[in-house]
């Protein structure tokens, strides 16, 4: 047997090969790779945003800010790809794109951090705040958060002052009727935005950093007006008319049902009460209260529907031009100012992306829903915002939209002579699929996300997604359109009932045994490990492409095997938490309460602070708390009182304090001082040794911590070559 084959683009060339079992399985496999290669042409635009979000992934997990030097060797590295792609040919020309495109996804980034730099408030501060309402929204303590620009502070020049600070109202207010625009002064705290609360978790600076948050605190003062809205019109017009709607729904329609409506409608959660907030949560529902892809398309889908019924209810409009089209033409403009009135934040705007790219793809003829057209959507998020890569709505909206369309394409088309006991069931049976799918595919990320599964995500979005489809929306638009002339009474209606349902739906759900459970914080590598396997499987063509539940199964085995650090310790120095065989105690049972709720949650229990604080396992005297951890004593004392009468380290190998010491010790103090800079502590017991790791050790030196002494990642990589240590001198 003789095999002859010649693969010039990729210098092989083979001919006149004996039939030896060594040499055949060489060339069969050479022969395997190269035809799987060229079986992918053709579906390859589908990676594109994977290797784009690759690049912006390598750069946000890097422990140092890149520099000069690194972006002139990633140039170069993508200047070497881009020019090799031709003369690779077909098979490994697309492996030169993927290495142009994770350079480009890298740099973009890096730009973009660059860009939205601003400054960052540097202490904690207490003083007059002054500046323009931009958003108002609430916290998870149910207080009203003003978000402020054009920021003015006591003895601070302008050059230091954040460009947008965050401030949570409590005590006695209503002084005001805030709306943005609205310039406004009060009397309070600001600190930086906090740290993770243990090393490894979610950063909240980075997001504040995005955001061009520098500040964030609180006040109990009056909030008093100092100009009207009226300034600043033409910036912020838009904003006070989703006010304006958010407080006549809420007028209009009573309770949470006003609250929901306004959320769904303008964006704006304000109205909604912390309980509500939770049920939907609990109920797998939060999904409907985030302005998502489900809205908007929701939105489009109705003014689509009715414009083209409308057109072909007029033979002469429908003979000479598309119905379609006309219906297409007029949804794209129904979706931007749906866009617009609901903020413009990340998932709203992805949400639009992904709509108007199928709307453009019925204009021009297409199918309006392929994979193509989510990579479209993914490519122009991402480009306009790359840091959107890490938002759970980015990914948990492109994992349902992903499945669904998978999903339903490997389906069968059902044929036209059904009996009419199918033709009814059908849709039921549509959104049972649909709901399984979705559900499905975000439930990974909502538990790596949240800590949470809901069990009964599938009854409640049954129940629930149809109302939604089918009286809020709907409701809302026609409210938009006959609102202004008065009749407005029959959307109000729709919107009303529809979100009671909604809301009665998720209270009776999350208050089910059983609703919800907890689970541990996976590893860092669990998520890529997991996206990147099931995009494999979706994407690629062949039977090889079950390759990709690998990855998917290390992940697994990474999350189930994943241990939580034995010792927690606050930012703050006042709590700290021990994992015993019953779980992890903490040293008290109230303060540092978003600290201790995390840490909870990151263990997989769902317990309370309090219910925490009475496990066995800490030695609790007064305001001190000791712990013996690898043969380590740990001592955490709070309040200068007790620091003063414990007499040195009292026994300490390793003293936590909540106040500052002022007097050297022989035992490793982490003081207030100290933990300011660290942030955040964990301890685990390796080889027998303790070991601590802080946040800022684990955060590393990036552009969002401050850092402006970054080795670069070469001298991160090669600082030991790139500048030796000089020999001792005697």
């Amino acid at each position: 047997m003789e095999i002859n084959l010649s693969f010039t683009k990729l210098g092989l060339g083979f001919s006149r090969w004996d039939t030896q079992g060594r040499v055949i399985g060489q060339v069969r496999l050479t022969a395997l790779f190269i035809e799987t290669s060229l079986n992918q042409r053709g579906h390859l635009f589908g990676w594109v945003p994977v290797f784009l979000g690759l690049g912006i992934g390598a750069y946000f997990a890097l422990p140092v800010e890149p520099v000069a030097l690194d972006f002139a060797v990633i140039a170069v590295i993508a200047a070497a790809a881009l020019a090799s792609i031709r003369p690779l040919g077909a098979v490994l020309g697309p492996v030169a794109v993927a290495v142009v495109l994770t350079c480009a996804g890298f740099g973009l980034t890096a730009a973009r951090s660059h860009a939205v730099a601003a400054p960052i408030l540097g202490f904690r501060y207490y003083g007059p705040i002054e500046g323009r309402i931009v958003e108002i929204d609430r916290s998870s303590s149910d207080a009203i958060r003003l978000t402020l620009d054009q920021v003015r502070l006591d003895r601070m020049s302008p050059e230091r002052t954040p460009a947008r600070v965050r401030v949570s109202l409590h005590g006695d207010q209503g002084w005001i009727n805030p709306v943005p625009g609205l310039r406004v002064m009060t009397t309070g705290h600001l600190s930086p935005p906090n740290g993770p609360v243990e090393p490894g978790d979610f950063d909240f600076r980075r997001m504040a950093w995005f955001s061009g948050l520098g500040g964030v605190g609180y006040t109990r003062n009056p909030v008093l007006a100092l100009a009207p809205a009226s300034e600043g019109r033409a910036g912020l017009a838009v904003d006070r008319m989703r006010t304006v709607l958010s407080r006549a729904l809420q007028e209009r329609v009573d309770g949470d049902a006003g609250g929901y409506a306004a959320a769904v409608m303008t964006g704006d959660r304000s109205g909604l009460s912390q309980e509500a907030n939770d049920n939907m949560r609990a109920s797998n529902l939060y999904h409907l209260v985030s302005i998502s892809g489900m809205h908007m398309g929701m939105l489009a889908a109705f003014v689509f529907a009715v414009v083209r019924t409308g057109v072909a209810l007029i033979p002469p409009l429908a003979l000479r031009f598309s119905a379609k089209k006309i219906a297409a033409l007029v949804a794209l403009p129904a979706a931007a100012f749906y866009l617009a009135l609901a903020g413009r934040d990340v998932p709203t705007e992805r949400a639009f992306v992904m709509v108007a790219v199928m709307l453009v793809a019925v204009l021009l003829d297409r199918q309006a829903l392929t994979l193509r057209s989510v990579a479209i959507a993914a490519l122009i998020v991402l480009g306009f915002r790359p840091e959107s890569l890490t938002n759970p709505g980015f990914q948990m909206s492109f994992a349902a939209v992903v499945a669904l369309i998978f999903a339903f394409s490997r389906m069968p088309h059902p044929s036209g002579d059904r009996p009419l006991w199918k033709r009814a069931s059908l849709p039921v049976l549509m959104l049972l699929f649909s709901s399984l799918v979705a559900g499905t595919a975000t439930a990974p990320y909502a538990a790596a996300h949240f800590n949470r599964i809901a069990h009964y995500g599938l009854i409640a979005n049954l129940l629930a997604v149809p109302p939604m489809g089918s009286l809020v929306m709907p409701g809302g638009v026609i409210l938009a359109v006959l609102g202004p002339i008065g009749l407005e009474q029959p959307a109000l209606w729709m919107i009303d009932y529809g979100s009671r349902w909604i809301l009665f739906v998720a209270d009776q759900v999350a208050s089910t045994d059983g609703a919800m459970s907890a689970v541990p914080k996976p590893p860092d590598a669990v998520l890529p490990l997991m996206t990147l396997g099931l995009l494999f499987i979706v994407l690629w063509q062949g039977w090889s492409r079950l390759a990709g539940l690998v990855p998917v199964a290390v992940a697994l085995w990474l999350w189930i095997g994943a241990e939580r650090p034995a010792l927690l310790i606050a930012d703050s120095g006042a709590l700290v938490g021990l994992m015993t065989a019953e779980g992890r105690v903490l040293s008290k049972a109230r303060g540092d309460s978003f600290a201790a709720e995390n840490w909870l949650e990151n263990d997989g229990v769902m317990i309370s602070q309090e219910r925490a604080s009475s496990i066995a396992g800490l030695d609790r005297e007064g305001r001190v708390t000791r712990l013996a951890l690898g043969g380590v004593q740990v001592v955490q004392v709070s309040g200068k009182t007790a620091l003063a009468a414990l007499g040195g380290c009292g026994g300490a190998d390793v003293l936590i304090s909540n106040v500052a010491v002022e007097q050297d010790l022989p035992c490793d103090v982490y003081d207030m001082i100290r933990l300011r800079d660290t942030g955040a502590l964990s301890a685990s017991v390796q080889d027998g040794a303790l070991r601590i790791t802080t946040v800022r050790d684990a955060s590393g030196a990036r552009l969002w911590h401050g850092a402006s002494d970054s080795p670069g990642v070469l001298g991160w990589l090669f600082g030991d070559i790139l500048a030796p240590e000089a020999p001792e001198t005697q």
